[in-house]
């Protein structure tokens, strides 16, 4: 469950996903900035804490359906940016693509607890 540097691979790969997020977001149209950039940043780091909170977490579940919602925040509101066309389609489908990656994960991680993903 752990790669070799002790760290979750969900882990991993959502650190990936905001490196790539933020200077995506910062390419939005200034108007975007307070509003849907933020929001989504704002997210991706409380996944961030998430992810390390359900790390050490002993019902990991509950924070992981947590996590699973902000995904689904997340997706709808860059829908919106792709929608508004202040992203382009590539990124869209790498943002989508890389998303529903890590909801794999989370959803394999909370079965894992003994429970549903709600999908």
């Amino acid at each position: 469950m752990h790669d070799k540097n002790g760290e979750l691979p969900v882990f991993v790969k959502w650190m990936e996903f905001v490196s790539w997020l933020f200077p995506t977001m910062e390419k939005l149209p200034k108007k975007t900035r307070f509003t849907i950039s933020q929001r989504v940043e704002n997210y991706a780091l409380d996944i961030v804490e998430d992810l390390i909170e359900a790390r050490y977490a002993r019902n990991k579940k509950e924070i992981l359906m947590r996590v699973n919602l902000k995904i689904e925040k997340m997706r709808i509101l860059f829908r919106i940016c792709y929608e508004r066309k202040f992203v382009s389609l590539k990124a869209y489908k790498h943002f989508m693509s890389s998303i529903d990656n890590v909801g794999r994960m989370i959803g394999g991680w909370i079965k894992q607890q003994g429970g549903q993903s709600g999908r």
